[in-house]
C-alpha cells in the first residue's frame, strides 16, 4: 500500500494506459480521480476503482482547453479537498505523412499532448504550492522522442517538448518539494495502437526491434508510476525512466 491514503489524478484514465494506472494506484491505496474526455470510460474505471475498496470519481476533460482543465481541478478539489499526484496521460497520435499534415492537425496532436499537460501540471501545482505539502507530477512521454517515423512528426515534436517540460517543471517546482517525472514507453498494446498492431506483419517488425522481444500490454507501465508517485522515489525529480524493453539502448 505505498500510496494508501494519497489522491491522484490520470488524465486519459478511461482506457488504455491511463486506465492502468489508475487501477494500479487504487490497488496501492490511492483515491483516484479520472478525467477523461469520455465520461462514460471514465465512469467505468472509477466503477472498478470503488470494487477495489477506493474511492473512484469519473470527470469530464478536455486538456486542451484552458476552462475545461480548471473547471476538472476544481471538481476533483471539491471532493477530494487536496491532490497529492498527478499523471499526465492524455493523448493522440495521428499517422499522417509529414508533406500532408495540416495546420489543423498539427494543432490537434500538439494542444493535447504538450498544451494539455502544461495546462493541467500547473492548474494542479498551483493548489499544490497553496497547499503546501508538495506533491508529484508524472508525464507520459515515449521513446518517439528518440526514433520518429516520417507519419508521426507532429507526435514525435509534442511528445519531444514534454520531455523537455518535465525538465523545466522539475526545476522550477522544486523549491515546493514537487517532483516532476516522466516514463518513457515504446509502443504499448492499447485501443489507440490497435490498428496498427493488428497487422501481423507490422506487429513481428516491431516486436523484432525490442530486445525483451514482445509487445506490452499496459500493466508494464504501473510499477514504474507507482515508483515515482511514492516515497520511494522521493529523491528524484527531472528523470525519464524508460519502459520500453530496451529498445532505447540500442
Amino acid at each position: 500500500m505505498r500510496l494508501e491514503n494519497k489522491v491522484a489524478i490520470v488524465t486519459g484514465g478511461g482506457r488504455g494506459n491511463g486506465r492502468a494506472i489508475a487501477l494500479g494506484f487504487a490497488r496501492e491505496g490511492a483515491d483516484v480521480a479520472v478525467a477523461d474526455i469520455n465520461l462514460d470510460n471514465a465512469k467505468s474505471v472509477a466503477g472498478g476503482i470503488r470494487d477495489l475498496g477506493r474511492r473512484g470519481f469519473p470527470v469530464r476533460v478536455d486538456v486542451a482547453d484552458r476552462v475545461s482543465v480548471e473547471n476538472m481541478v476544481e471538481e476533483v478539489y471539491k471532493e477530494f479537498d487536496r491532490v497529492d499526484i498527478l499523471v499526465n496521460n492524455a493523448g493522440v497520435i495521428g499517422r499522417v505523412p509529414f508533406l500532408e499534415v495540416s495546420e489543423e492537425e498539427w494543432d490537434r496532436v500538439l494542444d493535447i499532448n504538450l498544451k494539455g499537460a502544461f495546462l493541467c501540471g500547473q492548474a494542479v501545482a498551483k493548489r499544490m504550492v497553496e497547499a503546501g505539502n508538495g506533491g508529484v507530477i508524472i508525464n507520459i512521454t515515449s521513446i518517439m522522442t528518440e526514433r520518429t517515423t516520417p507519419t508521426t512528426v507532429p507526435y514525435c515534436a509534442s511528445k519531444g517538448g514534454l520531455r523537455t517540460l518535465t525538465n523545466g517543471m522539475a526545476v522550477a517546482l522544486a523549491p515546493y518539494n514537487i517532483r516532476v517525472n516522466a516514463i518513457s514507453p515504446c509502443i504499448i498494446w492499447t485501443d489507440m495502437s490497435d490498428a496498427l498492431l493488428s497487422k501481423t506483419e507490422v506487429r513481428e517488425t516491431i516486436r523484432s526491434k525490442i530486445p525483451l522481444n514482445r509487445i506490452a500490454e499496459p500493466e508494464v507501465l504501473v510499477g514504474a508510476a507507482i515508483y515515482l508517485a511514492s516515497d520511494e522515489s522521493s529523491y528524484v525529480t527531472g528523470s525519464t525512466l524508460s519502459v520500453d524493453g530496451g529498445m532505447s539502448a540500442m
